[in-house]
């Protein structure tokens, strides 16, 4: 069994290089690969293109790229708590597609498949249909998307092995599984990691066939982008 384990978040993304496009596990703020994102920002890595269901807040995740002016294109499904990411679109310092949530997961998926390309509804007539094929199956049009082409793709998952199988836990389990299937190079950063043989294969959520490098991960943060809270009653 290959053993896949790296020291840390800076030997993991060692060559990660100017320019490339990187997959970015997470939703919101949760199951995002923290110690990966820090260190990009200490080895100063930019002009990425980020394919992430979103962008972090101003001043964690994705944000702290942002703020760093590492990253030159988002592709992003929802982008509406980082003031950061509007100064930059707004400015025309940042590039970005914004893509339907599904067309999102389904083009990550399909790269992981080996798919070229996927027929959906979502986004025909309008803005996002702009420059793309259209053809129409049994009397509905689909809108033709390419699958993603990343050179890495960085997940973060509850625990994993030295193999480099991986477990989420709860709604950590959002876009990193398809996207850990779906880049050239596959880095995940763990909670908990263990020997072969110690993970339940039923509870397996991503093949280590899937993925290149793994790590034990650290001073997770674990931040709620939103709370809302329910006031006591006595």
């Amino acid at each position: 069994m290959i053993n896949k384990v790296v020291t840390d978040a800076d030997e993991a993304i060692r060559d990660i290089e100017d320019g490339m496009t990187l997959m970015l596990g997470g939703f919101g703020l949760c199951g995002i690969p923290e110690n990966c994102i820090k260190a990009l920002i200490r080895k100063g890595t930019k002009d990425l293109t980020c394919i992430s269901n979103n962008a972090g807040v101003d001043d964690f995740g994705i944000g702290l790229m942002l703020q760093q002016k590492q990253v030159r294109k988002m592709i992003s499904s929802y982008v509406g708590e980082n003031a950061e990411f509007e100064r930059q679109l707004l400015s025309g310092e940042l590039e970005v597609e914004l893509i339907p949530q599904g067309t999102l997961a389904t083009r990550c998926m399909a790269a992981g498949y080996g798919m070229p390309a996927i027929f959906t509804p979502a986004g025909v007539g309008t803005e996002v249909a702009e420059g793309k094929e259209v053809r129409n199956f049994n009397g509905k049009d689909y809108l033709m998307e390419m699958a993603f082409d990343a050179d890495f793709a960085i997940v973060k998952a509850w625990k994993g092995d030295t193999a480099g199988n991986l477990i989420y836990r709860s709604t950590a389990r959002n876009f990193n599984p398809v996207m850990a299937m779906a880049g050239k190079v596959t880095i995940a950063e763990v909670e908990e990691l263990v020997a072969v043989g110690e993970l339940d294969p039923d509870s397996i959520h991503t093949p280590g066939i899937f993925v290149h490098r793994v790590f034990q991960g650290n001073n997770y943060e674990k931040r709620i982008e939103q709370r809302t809270v329910t006031e006591r009653r006595l």
